[in-house]
Protein backbone atom coordinates (compact mmCIF):
# COMPACT_ATOMS: atom_id res chain seq x y z
CA UNK A 1 0.00 0.00 0.00
CA UNK A 2 1.53 3.37 -1.30
CA UNK A 3 0.76 7.07 -1.26
CA UNK A 4 -2.42 8.02 0.50
CA UNK A 5 -4.22 11.84 0.64
CA UNK A 6 -5.52 13.98 3.33
CA UNK A 7 -7.14 16.64 1.48
CA UNK A 8 -4.56 18.54 -0.57
CA UNK A 9 -2.28 16.88 1.98
CA UNK A 10 0.01 13.64 0.74
CA UNK A 11 1.51 10.87 2.76
CA UNK A 12 4.17 8.47 2.16
CA UNK A 13 1.64 5.54 3.57
CA UNK A 14 -1.54 5.97 5.93
CA UNK A 15 0.32 4.70 9.17
CA UNK A 16 0.64 7.56 11.27
CA UNK A 17 1.59 6.54 15.68
CA UNK A 18 -1.15 8.55 17.41
CA UNK A 19 -1.05 11.01 19.96
CA UNK A 20 0.18 9.70 23.50
CA UNK A 21 1.52 7.06 22.42
CA UNK A 22 4.41 8.35 20.52
CA UNK A 23 5.58 11.15 23.03
CA UNK A 24 7.29 13.64 20.45
CA UNK A 25 8.47 11.22 18.31
CA UNK A 26 12.21 11.09 18.08
CA UNK A 27 12.72 8.54 20.98
CA UNK A 28 11.24 5.95 18.93
CA UNK A 29 14.63 6.36 16.30
CA UNK A 30 16.35 4.46 18.96
CA UNK A 31 14.07 1.08 18.04
CA UNK A 32 13.72 2.30 13.88
CA UNK A 33 13.83 4.68 11.95
CA UNK A 34 10.84 6.42 11.67
CA UNK A 35 11.17 8.65 8.58
CA UNK A 36 9.02 5.72 7.11
CA UNK A 37 5.76 6.61 8.77
CA UNK A 38 3.12 8.34 7.02
CA UNK A 39 3.37 11.09 9.88
CA UNK A 40 3.26 11.35 13.50
CA UNK A 41 0.59 13.18 15.97
CA UNK A 42 2.83 14.07 18.34
CA UNK A 43 1.93 14.37 22.03
CA UNK A 44 -1.26 16.18 23.22
CA UNK A 45 -0.19 20.03 23.93
CA UNK A 46 -1.41 22.70 25.80
CA UNK A 47 -0.54 26.12 26.50
CA UNK A 48 0.96 25.35 29.88
CA UNK A 49 3.30 22.50 30.83
CA UNK A 50 1.32 19.80 32.71
CA UNK A 51 2.42 17.04 35.48
CA UNK A 52 -0.39 15.49 34.17
CA UNK A 53 -2.69 12.98 37.18
CA UNK A 54 -1.31 11.52 40.41
CA UNK A 55 -0.37 8.04 40.00
CA UNK A 56 -1.52 5.21 39.14
CA UNK A 57 -2.29 6.37 35.91
CA UNK A 58 -2.62 2.98 33.66
CA UNK A 59 -4.72 0.39 34.03
CA UNK A 60 -4.73 -3.23 31.68
CA UNK A 61 -7.63 -4.86 30.55
CA UNK A 62 -7.58 -8.36 28.96
CA UNK A 63 -8.51 -6.54 25.50
CA UNK A 64 -6.55 -3.45 25.93
CA UNK A 65 -5.69 -0.50 28.73
CA UNK A 66 -6.76 2.22 30.69
CA UNK A 67 -5.20 5.51 31.01
CA UNK A 68 -5.23 8.54 32.67
CA UNK A 69 -2.39 10.56 32.12
CA UNK A 70 -4.06 13.66 31.90
CA UNK A 71 -2.39 15.64 29.23
CA UNK A 72 1.25 15.55 30.63
CA UNK A 73 3.32 18.00 28.14
CA UNK A 74 5.86 20.43 28.48
CA UNK A 75 3.54 23.24 27.02
CA UNK A 76 3.28 24.67 23.35
CA UNK A 77 6.69 26.99 23.77
CA UNK A 78 9.05 24.19 24.96
CA UNK A 79 7.22 21.86 22.37
CA UNK A 80 8.47 24.93 19.58
CA UNK A 81 11.68 25.24 20.61
CA UNK A 82 12.95 22.16 21.81
CA UNK A 83 10.57 19.06 20.71
CA UNK A 84 9.86 19.65 16.92
CA UNK A 85 14.27 21.13 16.38
CA UNK A 86 14.79 17.16 17.34
CA UNK A 87 12.10 15.63 15.66
CA UNK A 88 13.39 17.35 12.65
CA UNK A 89 16.77 16.13 12.95
CA UNK A 90 15.04 12.13 12.31
CA UNK A 91 11.71 12.82 10.47
CA UNK A 92 11.30 14.79 7.04
CA UNK A 93 7.47 13.76 6.61
CA UNK A 94 4.41 16.00 7.65
CA UNK A 95 3.54 16.31 11.20
CA UNK A 96 0.47 15.88 12.85
CA UNK A 97 0.12 18.70 16.28
CA UNK A 98 -2.18 17.52 18.39
CA UNK A 99 -3.55 20.52 20.48
CA UNK A 100 -5.35 20.61 23.29
CA UNK A 101 -7.28 23.26 25.91
CA UNK A 102 -9.03 24.40 28.80
CA UNK A 103 -10.81 27.51 27.31
CA UNK A 104 -10.96 28.63 23.77
CA UNK A 105 -9.11 31.16 24.21
CA UNK A 106 -5.93 28.62 25.23
CA UNK A 107 -6.91 26.27 21.66
CA UNK A 108 -6.60 29.35 19.50
CA UNK A 109 -3.41 30.83 20.86
CA UNK A 110 -2.09 27.25 21.24
CA UNK A 111 -2.85 26.71 17.42
CA UNK A 112 -1.51 30.16 16.25
CA UNK A 113 1.61 29.48 17.55
CA UNK A 114 1.78 25.76 16.05
CA UNK A 115 0.89 26.41 12.58
CA UNK A 116 3.67 28.86 11.37
CA UNK A 117 6.20 26.10 12.46
CA UNK A 118 7.55 24.41 9.52
CA UNK A 119 6.99 20.24 8.76
CA UNK A 120 3.12 20.66 10.35
CA UNK A 121 1.20 19.17 8.04
CA UNK A 122 -2.09 19.73 9.89
CA UNK A 123 -3.48 20.94 13.63
CA UNK A 124 -5.71 17.66 15.04
CA UNK A 125 -7.57 19.55 17.78
CA UNK A 126 -7.95 17.25 20.77
CA UNK A 127 -11.40 18.01 22.16
CA UNK A 128 -11.94 14.30 23.50
CA UNK A 129 -9.59 13.58 26.21
CA UNK A 130 -11.58 12.26 28.95
CA UNK A 131 -8.64 12.16 31.29
CA UNK A 132 -8.86 15.95 32.53
CA UNK A 133 -11.61 17.87 34.00
CA UNK A 134 -12.80 21.73 32.41
CA UNK A 135 -10.99 20.66 29.15
CA UNK A 136 -10.67 18.15 25.96
CA UNK A 137 -13.50 16.17 26.02
CA UNK A 138 -16.20 18.50 27.70
CA UNK A 139 -15.80 20.34 24.31
CA UNK A 140 -16.44 17.29 22.28
CA UNK A 141 -19.81 16.57 23.85
CA UNK A 142 -21.78 19.82 23.11
CA UNK A 143 -22.15 20.13 19.58
CA UNK A 144 -23.00 24.09 19.59
CA UNK A 145 -20.02 24.39 21.93
CA UNK A 146 -17.85 22.31 19.46
CA UNK A 147 -18.81 24.24 16.11
CA UNK A 148 -17.70 27.28 17.74
CA UNK A 149 -14.62 26.28 18.95
CA UNK A 150 -13.70 25.13 15.93
CA UNK A 151 -14.59 28.19 14.18
CA UNK A 152 -13.04 30.78 16.64
CA UNK A 153 -9.48 28.40 15.94
CA UNK A 154 -10.16 28.13 11.89
CA UNK A 155 -9.67 31.59 11.79
CA UNK A 156 -6.14 31.74 12.90
CA UNK A 157 -4.98 28.20 10.82
CA UNK A 158 -2.83 28.34 7.76
CA UNK A 159 -2.74 24.66 7.68
CA UNK A 160 -5.37 22.17 7.11
CA UNK A 161 -7.44 21.90 10.74
CA UNK A 162 -8.98 18.33 12.01
CA UNK A 163 -10.89 17.52 15.01
CA UNK A 164 -10.57 14.61 16.73
CA UNK A 165 -14.04 13.56 18.43
CA UNK A 166 -14.74 11.24 20.93
CA UNK A 167 -16.83 8.15 20.74
CA UNK A 168 -18.37 9.11 24.56
CA UNK A 169 -21.48 10.74 22.29
CA UNK A 170 -24.90 9.41 21.78
CA UNK A 171 -24.55 10.38 18.02
CA UNK A 172 -21.10 10.52 16.59
CA UNK A 173 -22.50 11.70 13.00
CA UNK A 174 -24.16 15.19 14.86
CA UNK A 175 -20.37 15.78 16.22
CA UNK A 176 -18.80 15.44 13.08
CA UNK A 177 -21.71 18.19 12.03
CA UNK A 178 -20.65 20.47 14.36
CA UNK A 179 -17.34 20.30 13.76
CA UNK A 180 -17.61 20.55 9.71
CA UNK A 181 -19.86 23.20 10.11
CA UNK A 182 -17.45 25.09 12.28
CA UNK A 183 -14.78 24.65 9.43
CA UNK A 184 -12.84 21.58 9.74
CA UNK A 185 -10.86 20.61 7.00
CA UNK A 186 -10.90 16.88 8.40
CA UNK A 187 -12.08 14.38 11.09
CA UNK A 188 -10.14 11.74 13.54
CA UNK A 189 -12.23 9.72 15.25
CA UNK A 190 -11.96 7.87 17.84
CA UNK A 191 -10.46 8.79 21.02
CA UNK A 192 -11.24 6.38 23.74
CA UNK A 193 -14.16 5.40 25.07
CA UNK A 194 -14.24 5.76 29.09
CA UNK A 195 -13.74 3.12 31.34
CA UNK A 196 -12.61 1.90 34.87
CA UNK A 197 -11.36 -1.17 36.90
CA UNK A 198 -11.24 -1.70 40.09
CA UNK A 199 -8.70 -3.34 42.66
CA UNK A 200 -9.81 -6.82 44.23
CA UNK A 201 -7.67 -6.26 47.39
CA UNK A 202 -8.53 -3.20 48.03
CA UNK A 203 -12.15 -2.08 46.76
CA UNK A 204 -10.92 0.58 45.46
CA UNK A 205 -10.72 1.76 41.83
CA UNK A 206 -7.19 1.29 40.20
CA UNK A 207 -6.65 4.49 38.56
CA UNK A 208 -6.40 7.32 41.12
CA UNK A 209 -8.91 9.93 38.78
CA UNK A 210 -10.87 6.75 39.15
CA UNK A 211 -11.89 6.31 35.79
CA UNK A 212 -9.60 7.19 32.63
CA UNK A 213 -9.68 6.44 28.53
CA UNK A 214 -9.70 3.08 27.34
CA UNK A 215 -8.27 1.51 24.15
CA UNK A 216 -7.09 -0.97 22.47
CA UNK A 217 -8.49 -4.18 20.41
CA UNK A 218 -11.58 -4.19 22.24
CA UNK A 219 -12.89 -0.89 21.20
CA UNK A 220 -12.09 -1.80 16.99
CA UNK A 221 -15.55 -2.16 16.08
CA UNK A 222 -16.29 0.70 18.03
CA UNK A 223 -14.21 2.89 16.21
CA UNK A 224 -15.17 0.91 12.95
CA UNK A 225 -18.53 1.90 13.29
CA UNK A 226 -18.33 4.97 14.15
CA UNK A 227 -15.58 5.70 10.95
CA UNK A 228 -18.52 4.29 8.72
CA UNK A 229 -20.75 5.88 10.18
CA UNK A 230 -19.58 9.67 9.33
CA UNK A 231 -17.94 8.39 5.96
CA UNK A 232 -21.79 7.44 4.70
CA UNK A 233 -22.68 11.00 6.03
CA UNK A 234 -19.96 12.81 4.21
CA UNK A 235 -19.03 11.09 1.31
CA UNK A 236 -15.49 13.23 0.73
CA UNK A 237 -14.78 14.70 3.89
CA UNK A 238 -10.78 13.68 4.95
CA UNK A 239 -10.78 11.12 7.79
CA UNK A 240 -8.22 9.57 9.64
CA UNK A 241 -9.33 6.46 11.34
CA UNK A 242 -8.10 5.59 14.82
CA UNK A 243 -9.47 3.63 18.13
CA UNK A 244 -7.93 -0.37 18.48
CA UNK A 245 -5.84 -0.82 15.15
CA UNK A 246 -3.33 -3.76 15.90
CA UNK A 247 -2.40 -5.01 12.84
CA UNK A 248 -2.21 -4.53 8.67
CA UNK A 249 -5.70 -6.52 8.50
CA UNK A 250 -7.06 -3.92 10.73
CA UNK A 251 -5.86 -0.76 8.73
CA UNK A 252 -7.03 -2.44 5.63
CA UNK A 253 -10.31 -3.01 7.52
CA UNK A 254 -10.47 0.54 8.87
CA UNK A 255 -9.78 1.88 5.35
CA UNK A 256 -12.90 0.10 3.96
CA UNK A 257 -14.77 1.58 6.50
CA UNK A 258 -14.02 5.17 4.92
CA UNK A 259 -11.03 6.10 6.42
CA UNK A 260 -8.36 8.03 4.22
CA UNK A 261 -5.30 7.18 7.02
CA UNK A 262 -5.19 5.46 10.29
CA UNK A 263 -3.61 6.33 13.29
CA UNK A 264 -2.34 3.02 15.65
CA UNK A 265 -1.84 4.03 19.34
CA UNK A 266 -1.64 1.73 22.30
CA UNK A 267 -0.54 -1.02 20.12
CA UNK A 268 2.63 0.92 20.40
CA UNK A 269 3.45 0.43 24.02
CA UNK A 270 3.05 -2.98 23.44
CA UNK A 271 4.89 -3.41 20.92
CA UNK A 272 7.86 -0.64 19.60
CA UNK A 273 8.18 -2.24 16.45
CA UNK A 274 4.46 -2.02 15.55
CA UNK A 275 3.87 0.87 13.18
CA UNK A 276 7.22 -0.56 11.35
CA UNK A 277 5.70 -3.79 11.18
CA UNK A 278 2.53 -2.82 9.49
CA UNK A 279 3.91 -0.97 6.65
CA UNK A 280 6.23 -3.88 5.93
CA UNK A 281 3.06 -6.09 6.10
CA UNK A 282 1.25 -3.19 4.08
Amino acid sequence: MGRVKLGDLELQNPVIPASGCFGYGYEMNEFYPIDILGSISFKGTTKEPRAGNPLPRVAECSSGLINSVGLQNPGIDAVISRELPRLREVFHQPIIANISGFSTDEYRECCEKITREEQIGLIELNVSCPNVHGGGMSFGTDPDVLESLVREVKGVCTVPLYVKLTPNVGDIVRMAKAAVDGGADGLCLINTLLGMRFDLNTGKPVIANVMGGFSGPAIFPVALRMVYQVRQAFPTLPIIGCGGVASANDVKEMMMAGANAVEIGSANLINPYICKEIIEAL
